[in-house]
């Protein structure tokens, strides 16, 4: 009895109540799918679809590009209807693009399904977002921490299976895999059923005796502090590419350490994600807070990047310790940005229009997929002092952003009409 009382007490304290942790639950279940087909997609349509690299790699780039449109579209839905609504029609708009690769080996066929469940992607992570925002109110800090603890573990469970089924390398393999990504997206909007839609500020439900609003909402995309503020957030989430890209292609260019280190740090970044972001969302629980991390978390930064540098002297054995050091450099800094990021882009938002906000602080990221890559690589094609360089650069971004966000920190925040809808 002890080990379910323990998980019973643990339950308790997800911020939500049942709410919150039903789409904690949506969350698993989203990324085991997309675990289970991120690692394989590129293989899917080289081996099943029968595609050329070429093809492979404009369909991705094309698909990407289209998907950058789902954080500021989802956002916008969300603050027009129901959120739950949705982020259901969502999910089940990903489960029949999924399903519609099964069917075709058309390549424009493909390249709309894919787009779709970019955009999808992109979109479901916005409203996710903001449903933890509404349902845990002023504990959403830590709500997000452990969702993030629970994205990552279902990362974790999904390319644990896809490597399983790699080892087969079949096509009904990848099939299965795919199938499997598509039930995910039915499972979690079934799960989303059963979620009440939280409490709004951006909409209000009226009746035909009602007066109109007269004002219309705040516009994240005239709001130029804000506008600064996500185009800062795109270079502090740069550390994403240093595991994607960064790290392996460094092994393999100074020989330094032995290749075969580079998937090892990847899992020393998942455990570390797993087992520290609850603990150090405390560090940032309130705005203060959270914008005073960004001195410290600049630091980290730097450090990640002094040692990445240092790993390409010495011997193989130094060179495996300072390329340690800095993935976990890399991923506190991690985990640190993603909690003053979670809390800076809420509480710079406008209340009335929160999704509009979050959508357009969802580009970040989206921006960071292009460019992170040509960041690392400029890096690495430097030397030492490119990393070195990389390290300082987002340090002095993270200085800057403090700065920025002090003077919409301290004054009140902005007043508008909430956007309304008809009940009927």
């Amino acid at each position: 009895m002890k080990p379910l009382r323990r998980v019973a007490a643990w339950t308790d304290r997800v911020p939500g109540g049942s709410d919150g942790r039903r789409m904690l639950l949506v969350t698993l279940v989203d990324r085991v799918g997309s675990g289970l087909w991120a690692s394989v997609s590129v293989l899917y349509f080289t081996y099943v679809s029968g595609l050329s690299v070429t093809e492979v790699g404009t369909l991705v780039a094309a698909a990407g590009a289209i998907g950058i449109a789902g954080a500021p579209i989802g956002g916008r839905l969300a603050d027009r209807f129901p959120l739950t609504r949705v982020l259901i029609a969502v999910q089940v708009t990903r489960a029949l693009a999924s399903f519609t690769l099964l069917t075709t080996d058309h390549y424009a066929v493909l390249l709309a399904c894919t787009a779709v469940g970019g955009f999808g992607d992109r979109a479901s992570s916005v409203i996710t977002k903001l449903y933890a925002t509404r349902v845990a109110g002023p504990d959403r800090v830590r709500y997000q921490a452990i969702n993030r603890t629970a994205a990552n573990a279902g990362w974790a469970l999904g390319g644990l299976a896809a490597a399983v089924a790699l080892a087969l390398g079949t096509t009904t393999a990848y099939q299965w895999l795919l199938i499997g990504d598509a039930l995910s997206f039915v499972a979690t909007a079934i799960l989303t059923l059963g979620c009440a839609e939280p409490p709004s500020a951006s909409r209000t439900v009226t009746t035909s005796s009602t007066p109109a609003a007269t004002t219309s909402t705040a516009n994240p995309w005239r709001d130029r502090t804000y506008l600064a503020y996500v185009a800062t957030e795109a270079v502090l989430f740069l550390d994403d590419a240093v595991f994607k890209v960064g790290l392996p292609l460094w092994i393999a260019h100074t020989g330094n350490a032995p290749t075969g280190l580079a998937p090892l740090l990847m899992v020393l970044n998942n455990v570390m994600v797993v087992a520290l972001q609850v603990p150090l969302a405390r560090l940032g629980a309130t705005t203060k807070a959270a914008r005073a991390l960004l001195l410290p978390l600049s630091a980290v930064f730097v450090l990640g990047g002094i040692t990445m540098a240092l790993s390409a002297t010495g011997t193989a054995a130094s060179a495996t310790l300072f390329l340690a050091v800095s993935a976990a450099a890399f991923t506190m800094a991690e985990m640190l940005h993603a909690t003053v990021s979670w809390e800076l882009s809420v509480a710079l938002a406008s209340d009335t229009a929160q999704g509009a906000y979050l959508g357009v602080h969802g580009l970040a990221q989206a921006v960071q997929r292009s460019i992170g890559p040509l960041a690392v690589t400029a890096a690495i094609a430097t030397g030492p002092l490119g990393w070195t360089g990389f390290g300082v650069g987002i340090a002095v971004t993270c200085v800057i952003q403090h700065r920025l966000v002090h003077d919409r920190l301290t004054r009140r925040p902005l007043s508008v009409v909430p956007v309304t809808v008809s009940e009927h």
